[in-house]
């Protein structure tokens, strides 16, 4: 069995697309397609075998490097056997890279893409109190630590979601020095439609246009002002805001994980202060052994 060189597993809606994209276009790295897979947490998918799996990550004889990319990897609780199943199946050498946003906008953003879906039946606060995974998914040390724990510190790069916005160039240097990627990789620009894309309703004449064959070539000859009026009509105007009790109490479940994240990566992490030190920060785990992460 031949695994991927090295997996983004996280966080949902922190541009892990875009990084997956990114890493796709320098020559010699094949990523999967579909971008998630989700082989290691769904059991449907892992039941069907490795041999599906293997061919969903599309090696080609051109690739130095191979990798993919599945947010459901760090979505304790909900997927349990992830970390079991890659320790298991994975070679010694798989590498992980873990992309963190602040835990609120992610929280948020991450409402707003099961409301496209049809997912979300009520506003952010009916589902805040009727489902907690939202804020398990934004709890980073708590995803982080079975990785940690199992791999090993070394194995998982930790990434800001700030750092690739401010310096895209630099921080892909970084990741791919980390995958053991021989070249010096370039940032390209057109990689960022998923930032506008967590915006589009679910709506059934926008999905029969997307089901249509050769509608990615139509999107791909579209001139961009045109494609941005089109993406407009389907484009949800308001942005879920949560009370001033909501927010508090995110705060505080939030502020308790970040002081455990923090404190392996040496930095005073908080909501107040996340943005402005994921931004300056090249974050790496200065302790040697993370103590474990409690569940929100």
């Amino acid at each position: 069995m031949i695994g991927p060189d090295f997996i983004i597993i996280g966080a949902m809606k922190s541009a892990t697309t875009t990084l997956h994209e990114q890493l796709a276009r320098q020559p010699g790295i094949t990523m999967s397609d579909p971008k998630e897979p989700g082989f290691f947490s769904h059991d449907e998918h892992y039941r069907q075998g490795w041999a599906r799996y293997e061919r969903q990550l599309r090696r080609t004889p051109e690739t130095m490097l191979n990798g993919e990319s599945s947010t459901y990897y760090t979505k304790l609780p909900t997927y349990p056997e992830t970390v079991d199943r890659m320790a298991r199946d994975l070679p010694d050498t798989t590498r992980f890279i873990y992309v963190m946003r602040h835990p609120v906008d992610r929280l948020i953003s991450h409402y707003q893409h099961e409301w496209l879906r049809g997912s979300a039946h009520g506003d952010i606060h009916q589902t805040l109190r009727s489902d907690r995974t939202l804020v398990a998914y934004s709890c980073y040390s708590m995803q982080l630590e079975p990785y940690l724990r199992t791999f090993g510190p070394e194995r998982v790069l930790p990434v800001f979601q700030a750092a690739l916005r401010v310096r895209p160039q630099a921080e892909l240097e970084r990741i791919c020095q980390f995958i053991g990627y021989p070249s010096r990789p370039t940032w390209l620009s057109g990689s960022d439609e998923n930032v506008s894309a967590e915006r589009l309703r679910r709506d059934p004449r926008r999905q029969f246009l997307a089901s249509l064959p050769g509608f990615g070539l139509v999107r791909r000859v579209t001139p961009p002002g045109l494609e941005r009026r089109v993406r407009a009509l389907w484009q949800r105007r308001d942005v879920p805001t949560l009370t001033a009790e909501e927010l508090e109490e995110l705060q505080e479940v939030f502020n308790r994980d970040l002081a455990i994240l923090g404190s392996w990566l040496a930095l005073d992490l908080t909501c107040e202060r996340f943005d402005e030190l994921a931004a300056a920060a090249t974050p790496d785990w200065s302790a040697v052994a993370p103590r474990t992460a409690a569940v929100p």
